[in-house]
């Protein structure tokens, strides 16, 4: 993995506004809105060193009642297989996740794709609790092919925005309170086209109504 998208991810997720604001420019103003929850809560984010304990990812993401060792992997293609020594990293994440009782994350980046090219998905493990354990069915995982093995679907994913949004805003701070919230708001998951005038192009941007309640929680 090329340090390039460790340093861009970890720019982000330590809330450093030069970095958020290099990575949302193409996004539009939704997920821009979500992507800069993470400079008013972000997080220390450690570089694990090259010869680091197995299963403690290439990045660490810490705090308060947080932390997530987080796999970074980047491809050109939307499916990421994994074999050889990326099977034993799972693995690791696995082993680590459950000894530890923590929430090891994939963050996978797609190259050569406008807006947020980054996906999030969680590695499957038994021993969480307290906010992790609430945490964890709001993130997808790692989707299994027809053989039983886990792979990268970048599809599959949640998107970076949508990542922050659920562990850095004041909606995020609630777990119980954002479940109820996102069932009742799921029902009007109906994608609205807005019109703006500032827009340069033909395409309407698009208005997502939880998103929006989320923008007026954290105001």
């Amino acid at each position: 993995m090329s340090s390039k998208y460790e340093r861009e991810l970890r720019q982000v997720l330590a809330g450093l506004s030069k970095g958020v604001e290099a990575i949302i420019k193409s996004c539009n103003e939704i997920e821009k809105t979500k992507m800069r929850l993470v400079e008013k809560r972000p997080f220390l984010v450690v570089r694990a060193a090259g010869s680091g304990i197995e299963g403690s990812g290439d990045l660490l993401a810490l705090r308060g009642d947080l932390c997530f060792p987080i796999e970074v992997k980047s491809s050109k293609k939307d499916k990421l297989y994994l074999s050889g020594r990326t099977v034993d990293q799972y693995n690791s994440l696995v082993y680590e996740g459950n000894r530890s009782c923590l929430l090891p994350l994939y963050a996978f980046r797609l190259k050569g794709v406008r807006g947020d090219s980054w996906r999030i998905f969680r590695v499957e493990t038994d021993t969480l609790h307290s906010k992790l354990r609430q945490l964890a069915p709001f993130i997808p995982s790692l989707p299994n092919t027809r053989n039983g093995k886990p792979y990268l679907n970048w599809d599959d994913g949640m998107a970076l925005n949508e990542f922050i949004a659920l562990v850095c805003s004041k909606f995020g701070q609630d777990v119980e309170g954002m479940e109820t919230l996102q069932t009742r708001t799921s029902k009007l998951s109906v994608v609205i086209n807005e019109s703006t005038s500032h827009s340069n192009d033909n395409n309407k941007p698009k208005r997502d109504i939880l998103a929006e309640l989320l923008k007026r929680k954290v105001a």
